[in-house]
């Protein structure tokens, strides 16, 4: 089982770095091909961040595994949600004062709840991720509508963070072909090592997604977050959270249902759900802003988050130990 172990560690650093050459270069590009920082933030960057997830659950959806494929993107969301911005938070408060910020927290709240919909009976077909896409491809359009309405704070830190990975057009189209060879290389044998593990273990693929795979998929946001918030760039990092979030629900499980079709274990819709619309609502809470002017995230609200979260993957390993 070593070799297994290898594979998911290796995958996973591999992943990582590719994830960020991807990003790099993807964004880079679409800059010269006339873009807005914006829009380059909301679209390009947002899809890059969730790049492992998609890669990793498609990969898993095709090999058979559809446990991995959606223990991974509701993991991922929780994880962002319960460590990323908890993390930050504890770091440093959280000021929110980007309106398109704001304005997406709904959205990805309404889509949770549209993703536990489809989920009452134990079951994600084709139809189920067909209709995921056509959603996604709406909020894609609202992105883009969005990303033509410069002045938003946010449009002022997507550009700042642009033009700290300023290249030239030949090295961007270099990185972003690296990056996504990378990518599919590094989930291939991070998809391979954790349906091992799990077998070997005795547990679920959905557990070894919704914890091992779910936090190193999450490794891009929590990197560009804190990168964030050392620049004291707060809505970058609390967009990266929401945008990947929107990501996961809609196109990775979406692409992933599509290509397997899948019967869910209920505890996805009592307990991995629940926790994922939980935290959602939290976040929108904080966010928003229900008494001030400012949504804002302090300590002690990062604090709980964190302690959710880690309650949660207590959980879930005491249950995998268990044999359950």
């Amino acid at each position: 089982m070593w070799l297994a172990w290898l594979a998911v560690i290796g995958g996973l650093v591999v992943l990582v770095w590719s994830a960020d050459r991807f990003v790099d270069g993807a964004a880079s590009t679409a800059r010269y091909a006339g873009m807005s920082p914006l829009l380059i933030g909301m679209l390009i960057v947002g899809f890059g961040t969730s790049a492992p997830e998609l890669v990793v659950s498609v990969i898993a959806a095709s090999d058979g595994n559809p446990g991995l494929a959606l223990g991974n993107a509701y993991g991922s969301n929780i994880t962002n949600i319960g460590l990323v911005v908890g993390l930050v938070a504890v770091i440093a408060p959280i000021q929110v004062q980007s309106a398109i910020v704001r304005r997406e927290l709904p959205i990805l709240l309404a889509v949770t709840l549209f993703a536990g919909w489809q989920l009452l009976d134990h079951e994600l077909s084709r139809l189920d991720g067909f209709l995921l896409l056509v959603v996604f491809a709406g909020t894609m359009g609202w992105s883009i509508l969005q990303g033509r309405q410069p002045g938003d704070a946010l449009e002022a830190e997507y550009s700042e963070q642009l033009d700290s990975h300023e290249m030239t057009l030949r090295a961007s189209i270099l990185w972003l072909i690296v990056g996504l060879i990378g990518l599919v290389l590094s989930s291939r044998a991070l998809v391979w090592g954790a349906v091992d593990i799990a077998s070997s273990l005795g547990v679920s693929d959905l557990i070894i997604g919704l914890t091992v795979v779910a936090i190193g998929t999450s490794l891009p946001e929590l990197a560009s977050s804190l990168a964030a918030i050392r620049k004291k760039q707060h809505d970058l990092a609390l967009g990266n959270v929401i945008g990947s979030g929107l990501f996961n629900t809609l196109a990775v499980v979406g692409l992933a249902s599509t290509i397997s079709p899948m019967q869910t274990d209920p505890a996805v819709l009592s307990r991995d759900w629940v926790l994922m619309s939980a935290l959602t609502v939290l976040l929108l809470i904080m966010g928003i802003g229900m008494r001030q002017r400012q949504g804002r995230i302090n300590r002690f609200e990062g604090a709980f988050l964190l302690l959710i979260y880690l309650a949660y993957t207590t959980y879930l390993v005491q249950l995998a130990l268990s044999g359950g």
